[in-house]
């Protein structure tokens, strides 16, 4: 990165200004193209999702509704953390205080939602695959609508109580006029680290190790007695293999959190306060947002629905009258 040249202010007017980044101006351009694509990847796919469970009514499952969950959560990261996060690339924030607040505390709104939303879904194939006699029975729509809402609630909760002093005071840690950043002191960042990464990753794991160990046995099962399959169960090994397969993609999608979220929460263990700035942690909270991007990459290689759905979409077939009840599993 080049040295810093005097006269270049975010504010030329205001004493105490911060001053833009320099970049040679291939880097720059290399960096804004491969950002932005990110950012309409991120928009698209999750609105691709999001379009295809709330119309389709075959779709509307309580899986697929923690799936919808985490979609709009993904969608919001594109739509609204990530342009900002671009915009403040270059080193310099210049839509004020209010919005540097409201920026940051979505942003661990929405991260929270789509961890919660994960470890739902995990809870959810547990029951499905450990204990499938009791799922339709534990498992409703209307648990798992307030499941959700509780999400949102205690992510909400979560932001407010880790950033109650940087809402009160946005700028209380800027060095300059046209900073944006955060501190969140070392307990603050202790429980943040619990309650949104290891804690989450506990349970998951732990739930995932089991679902595993059962998918594993079923299949051997099912391995073990194809003869029943042509004597008149083939409806019930279909159902089975759909649910492992479920929880199969679903553990690629956890797995794919890990890799994205875990030089963040590196970042924030190395330091001894958790400072979130585009100038500290900007490549760190990028790769925590690209997770957003591939969870839907991830649906449209492993889900079938999907890709049919998007082409529905795409071509505009969703407009017509009741193709709301057309079959896509």
């Amino acid at each position: 990165m080049e040295a810093l040249e005097e006269g270049d202010f975010c504010f030329p007017h205001i004493n105490n200004s911060c001053r833009w980044l320099k970049r040679p101006e291939v880097e720059t351009t290399l960096i804004y193209i491969v950002l932005s694509i990110i950012i309409l990847l991120t928009v698209v796919l999750n609105l691709l999702v999001i379009i295809s469970i709330s119309h389709f009514r075959q779709l509307q499952t309580t899986t697929n509704l923690l799936l919808l969950c985490m979609a709009v959560a993904d969608f919001l990261v594109g739509l609204l953390q990530m342009p900002l996060l671009l915009l403040h690339n270059q080193g310099c924030w210049l839509l004020g205080d209010v919005m540097c607040a409201v920026h940051y505390f979505l942003g661990f709104v929405v991260i929270s939602v789509s961890v919660g939303s994960m470890v739902l879904i995990s809870v959810d194939r547990y029951i499905a695959i450990c204990d499938p006699m009791f799922y339709t029975t534990r498992v409703t729509m209307a648990r798992v609508k307030f499941c959700v809402f509780m999400c949102w609630i205690c992510s909400l909760v979560h932001a407010s109580w880790i950033l109650g002093d940087f809402l009160k005071r946005p700028n209380m840690h800027n060095s300059c006029h046209g900073d944006c950043v955060v501190v969140v002191n070392f307990a603050e960042g202790i429980v943040d680290l619990v309650v949104t990464f290891l804690g989450p990753i506990l349970i998951i794991v732990i739930l995932y190790s089991r679902v595993f160990v059962v998918a594993v046995s079923q299949a051997r099962a099912m391995r073990t007695h194809v003869a029943a399959i042509t004597l008149g169960r083939p409806e019930k090994v279909k159902a089975e293999k759909s649910e492992v397969k479920a929880a199969r993609t679903l553990g690629i999608v956890v797995v794919v959190f890990l890799l994205c979220s875990s030089p963040y929460y590196c970042f924030a263990v190395a330091a001894e306060t958790n400072l979130v700035g585009a100038s500290s942690a900007g490549i760190e909270i990028w790769f925590l947002y690209c997770n957003s991007t591939l969870n839907p990459v991830i649906y449209v290689f492993f889900y079938p629905w999907f890709r049919k759905t998007i082409k529905h979409i795409v071509s505009l077939q969703i407009l017509k009258p009741g193709s709301g009840k057309i079959q896509v599993l």
